[in-house]
């Protein structure tokens, strides 16, 4: 199968995450990167965020990453278009683009997005959460659903998708009567780095100096994805003041007030055995930055899994944003595997 091209809109964190991920994947190639930002700066953070066998130089517009190795190494050429509305990208026409991800932090509509199936992409995933009319695919959770006509889709968020494969998890093993969960977040960069008015009161204080209460609308699209879970879920989210790992504090109640804490430990065995890429489960007593450069949507705490009462059960889990970039990719390339299969396969 030929490369699937990639464009990029938004090139902060989770964008420049896309961008290194991609180097690597034979699968994939980042054509062009769309950012309001200027691209001297935007080459400089993403050569900072580089391991020491790449290099990364801006000429005449073009991110050039050169991967050091005995035989020269190999070389990519990524067209940055500075400020330009994405809606007025010719993606197909000059770049032959086949998927653009929208790595931005602001959600859309299909209305807002549309313009860009105008200007020729096949496809666009948005990485972030979506207004109502946007379908969630979660890769790992109902990604076997796709369909080559979905046009625009998103892949959600490390958060949502996190939530999502524990209960799956648990869910096909025994019968949730609840589960509420408390999402302990790293800081995200629509926080204010002191106090200033923003939109609500508690998102108007310093995120880098202060524990905030949040809204998350995690449970509300794990509801949509696993419709099983429909009226069994709820929880809130609490941005910390940490750079990188996040938190996912699941407490279910569970109908057969048998399973104990250990069987939950090696359900969670189990799946990391059976998709490595997706589902960790570790025994060591890792806090929040051993987290980093973690690209599985959730690595289960085994240490601090819990029984309350006969039906309670508590358990914590780790991600980071990385983990997401890596399952927005693997939506792009499952959905251009179905793209490239014959007919008859995709039914």
């Amino acid at each position: 199968m030929k490369k699937l091209r990639i464009g990029i809109t938004g090139f902060g964190q989770l964008g420049q995450q896309l961008y290194r991920l991609a180097l690597d994947d034979a699968r994939l190639d980042v054509v062009v990167v769309s950012d309001p930002g200027r691209p001297e700066i935007l080459s400089q953070m993403l050569a900072k965020s580089m391991s020491a066998s790449v290099s990364v130089r801006l000429e005449d517009d073009y991110l050039i990453s050169r991967r050091r190795g005995n035989n020269g190494g190999a070389t990519t050429r990524t067209r940055v278009l500075p400020g330009t509305p994405s809606g007025q990208i010719p993606w197909w026409d000059v770049f032959g683009t086949d998927v653009v991800i929208d790595a931005g932090d602001r959600p859309h509509s299909i209305a807002q997005l549309a313009p860009l199936l105008d200007n020729g992409v096949r496809r666009v995933i948005l990485s972030t959460l979506p207004r109502d009319d946007v379908p969630v695919v979660l890769y790992g959770v109902n990604h076997h659903g796709i369909s080559p006509r979905d046009r625009i889709v998103s892949a959600g968020s490390a958060s949502t998708t996190a939530l999502a494969l524990a209960l799956q998890v648990i869910d096909r093993a025994t019968t949730i009567e609840h589960a509420t969960m408390t999402s302990v977040h790293a800081f995200t960069d629509d926080q204010t780095l002191q106090d200033h008015v923003g939109p609500d009161y508690r998102r108007s204080r310093s995120g880098a100096k202060n524990i905030i209460p949040n809204a998350t609308p995690a449970p509300c699209w794990v509801q949509k994805v696993l419709p099983q879970m429909a009226g069994k879920l709820s929880g809130f989210a609490l941005n910390v003041p940490v750079q990188v790992g996040s938190l996912l504090d699941l407490t279910l109640a569970l109908n057969d007030p048998g399973i104990s804490a250990r069987d939950i430990n090696e359900l969670f065995v189990s799946a990391s055995r059976k998709n490595p890429e997706l589902i960790g489960a570790t025994s060591h007593p890792i806090v929040s930055s051993d987290v980093k450069g973690c690209s599985q949507s959730i690595l289960v705490d085994l240490q601090s899994t819990l029984k309350a009462g006969s039906r309670l059960i508590k358990l914590l889990a780790w991600h980071e944003s990385l983990g997401h970039a890596r399952r927005t990719l693997d939506l792009a390339a499952a959905y251009a595997r179905l793209d490239a299969a014959p007919v008859r396969e995709r039914a």
